[in-house]
């Protein structure tokens, strides 16, 4: 079953989709908080001044990483139960039609207090739908890979949809940013929403197009021999995936979340959190931070593949480590560049800090995933991550705001905050691989379980 799954163009396939699908589902999301950012506390919050609406935008901003561990774990048991293809398919259908309809949403000048509570409602539902897509993407690229020592590069195609996702999230908001502001605010930001209509066609095209993963395939007929055998010994059935995750390995699961701190964490603090830090605080217009963000976006898409090619030959943990220890020095660099307040010297400061965090995160997710077994390998990588999103991601820009508020003119504390961020990961990364038989120990405790 695994030979013919993985001949042919399978693997290719496999990988394009997984990039196609990221890239329109991180599209949705990056759009997301670009609004937060730029239009959404004027538009759902208006009552609330400069200050206090970014807060409440960035508010439901991180509502939609709190809905994401959900997310996480009822795709997770879709993908280790049913199948990682149908879990995919869902997924993008729901991420897709979110974003239209929040595109269409009325304003609190329309409807009132209804807007922002119906924004929230929507925000959670695209949480829940992000939880359950990245595990899912990078199993089904990475578990495609026909040898098992690649894995982790075709895993990061997955990765990969990140910054393609917001690069065509920031040509879609430099196209509407050029508009007048009274045209912006009534009619332009919606866009970027409605756009994602023709891009949900094409990625559920491509994903109908994928075989299920080998690996599923495989493991489920070894759980069905499993399961007969357990019937006739009169053992107890298995329990669900996200139990044998929580009870199974707790330790693990906490190092998984530790270890994928960086990537999010990180990056919303440089993707999301610079746009008001930049517009609010060193007072530049938003188009040049938007054109920072998309040279930098451009920058990260060709150090995915090039960062997951380096770690197969030096080794994945040392290339972490390395990584994660430069992130720790970078911010410093980064708000030293910003201040002075050209493009040329912004688009510099965000490039380093991003240089190493981007590499960070094109090679953790095959990293992580080699941790769990098979049989809850969707569960468990999407719990990681998907809690280290709701802990760190969603108040990484809710932290920003409110150190950048605390500390006018000061940007020492929000690059020890970067400089945290990063060091959490670096110790969370290095013990999660000096956890000797990581996985067959786990195997083990599952099974006494």
């Amino acid at each position: 079953m695994r030979g013919n799954s993985v001949t042919g163009h399978q693997p290719v396939r496999a990988s394009t989709a997984a990039f196609v699908g990221t890239m329109i589902e991180w599209y949705d999301f990056y759009i997301y908080a670009t609004a937060a950012a730029l239009v959404f506390g004027k538009l759902f919050f208006p009552s609330a001044s400069g200050f206090y609406g970014t807060l409440a935008a960035f508010g439901t901003f991180a509502v939609g990483f709190f809905a994401r561990p959900l997310g996480g774990a009822i795709f997770g048991h879709i993908g280790d139960k049913i199948g990682r293809k149908k879990s995919l398919v869902i997924t993008l259908v729901m991420m897709g039609s979110v974003t239209v309809l929040i595109g269409l949403l009325p304003t609190h000048a329309s409807i009132g207090l209804w807007a922002p509570v119906l924004l929230i409602l929507l925000r959670i539902v695209q949480g829940i739908a992000v939880g359950g897509e990245w595990g899912g993407a990078v199993l089904m690229a990475g578990e495609h890979s026909p040898d098992k020592s690649k894995r982790t590069f075709f895993a990061s195609f997955a990765q990969l949809g990140s910054p393609a996702g917001l690069i065509l999230s920031m040509l879609m908001f430099k196209l509407v940013t050029g508009l007048d502001d009274e045209a912006f605010l009534s009619w332009g930001w919606r866009v970027p929403f409605l756009f994602s209509a023709v891009l949900l066609v094409v990625g559920f095209v491509i994903r109908l197009s994928v075989n299920e993963s080998p690996d599923f395939v495989a493991e489920q007929a070894a759980q069905a021999t499993r399961a007969k055998s357990a019937a006739l010994a009169g053992a107890k059935p298995a329990q669900a995936p996200l139990a044998q995750v929580l009870r199974g390995a707790p330790g693990l699961l906490a190092l998984a979340v530790g270890a994928n701190v960086l990537g999010i964490a990180g990056f919303y603090f440089t993707n999301t959190f610079m746009i008001a830090y930049t517009t609010q605080y060193v007072g530049l217009n938003r188009a040049v931070i938007l054109d920072c963000l998309l040279v930098v976006s451009i920058m990260q898409f060709f150090i995915t593949p090039l960062s997951a090619y380096i770690a197969s030959r030096v080794g994945n943990l040392r290339f972490l480590g390395a990584m994660a220890f430069a992130s720790i020095f970078t911010p410093y660099a980064m708000f030293n560049l910003v201040d002075q307040g050209s493009l040329t010297s912004i688009t510099l400061g965000v490039g380093v800090a991003v240089l190493f965090m981007g590499a960070y995160y094109a090679v953790i997710a095959g990293y992580v995933s080699d941790s769990f077994p098979t049989r809850i390998r969707y569960t468990g990588i999407s719990m990681a991550y998907q809690l280290s999103g709701a802990i760190f991601g969603g108040l990484t820009p809710l932290l920003g705001t409110v150190l950048a508020e605390n500390f006018k003119g000061q940007w020492w504390p929000l690059a020890l905050l970067f400089s945290a961020i990063s060091l959490l990961s670096l110790v969370s990364v290095l013990l999660l691989g000096t956890v000797g038989q990581r996985t067959q120990n786990f195997q083990l405790k599952d099974q006494r379980a």
